[in-house]
């Protein structure tokens, strides 16, 4: 079976010589034409592979070939996931790193290119479990203030995006990449409907319901915004009219969360973990809430049951008379 043409530039590496690197790219060019992956985790993986490469290469003493490569031994997989944690790479880094790896391997296999037995008996590393930290209600509310931020020297049609962008977050639970890959027509205007259709991750859509007062907050953007916003460009744009960057809006929540005294943990991802938690609080079905995040997995979405039990051992602790 010929392989596709590949979809990216041939990688040059010093470490490793063209047998290996050309696998490589046709790998890169399966995973994003086939497996649909998202631009980070390609970057994430190209990485990852490339600094595998170049300690191999270190700790073998010579440029890595396919042959040498596929010849590895489970020592040299731990010596180099002990490089890394040496590094300060946490255990979800380092989880990353082996399923690109393994990634690799699987793909030379079935190419023919030999099989790297060693990727798969390493054990993954283990991870621990970290709640996620929602934002207060009421300080995920005054986010989409736009007024919060009316001594700032910028334009107030920036001001009224960012606000949008922020309450698009919070009231439908969307992922930063989510909201600004919204299409100008993807958005109905106030009173004429009451869901969006968004593409998540793996290219998947779904279709999740927007509240009338997010809709107006978006209305009153794109009537203040000074450039033009075709129905089939974005409708978040820069200050010159470009794609919106999500550093933008993470930049914005760094200034506000300043002004309301909230810590660090306050960022875009957060007003998404804050609308999954309230609706859970408020008695929202967990499959529910799972569709509505477009999560693949229940267990994804059971993270937030933790978060809902926290609260309660509060309550019962600061109102139990006993307790």
């Amino acid at each position: 079976m010929a392989k596709p043409a590949p979809a990216v530039q041939p990688i040059e590496l010093d470490c490793a010589d063209g047998t290996i690197t050309l696998e490589m790219t046709h790998w890169l060019a399966h995973l994003r034409s086939e497996r649909r992956l998202s631009p980070k985790t390609l970057e994430a993986y190209t990485r990852d592979l490339r600094q595998f490469l170049g300690f191999l290469s270190g700790h073998w003493g010579a440029r890595v070939t396919l042959s040498r490569f596929a010849a590895l031994e489970t020592s040299d997989v731990r010596a180099f996931m002990a490089m890394r944690r040496a590094d300060d790479i946490g255990g979800r880094s380092l989880m990353r790193t082996l399923a690109g790896l393994r990634s690799f391997g699987r793909f030379l296999e079935r190419e023919g290119r030999g099989k790297v037995g060693a990727l798969s008996a390493i054990r993954a590393p283990k991870v621990g479990k970290s709640l996620p930290k929602p934002v207060p209600i009421v300080a995920a509310k005054r986010f989409a203030d736009a007024d919060e931020r009316a001594g700032e020297d910028r334009d107030p049609w920036i001001w009224a995006r960012d606000a949008a962008v922020m309450a698009l977050l919070y009231g439908s639970g969307l992922r930063i990449s989510e909201a600004l890959g919204l299409k100008r027509r993807d958005v109905p205007l106030p009173g004429a409907g009451d869901v969006l259709v968004v593409t998540g991750k793996g290219n998947k859509t779904r279709m999740v319901p927007v509240l009338q007062n997010v809709l107006t907050l978006v209305q009153d953007y794109v009537a203040m915004c000074p450039h033009q916003l075709p129905p089939e460009g974005p409708v978040f744009v820069g200050a010159r009219g470009g794609p919106l960057s999500p550093r933008i809006i993470q930049l914005t929540m760094e200034r506000l969360r300043g002004v309301l005294g909230l810590p660090d943990s306050a960022t875009p991802h957060a007003l998404r973990h804050s609308f999954a938690t309230h609706l859970l609080s408020r008695g929202g079905d967990l499959r529910a809430i799972q569709e509505l995040l477009g999560h693949a997995s229940l267990s994804t979405t059971q993270i937030y049951t933790g978060i809902d039990s926290e609260r309660l051992l509060e309550v019962y602790k600061s109102t139990h008379p006993r307790a």
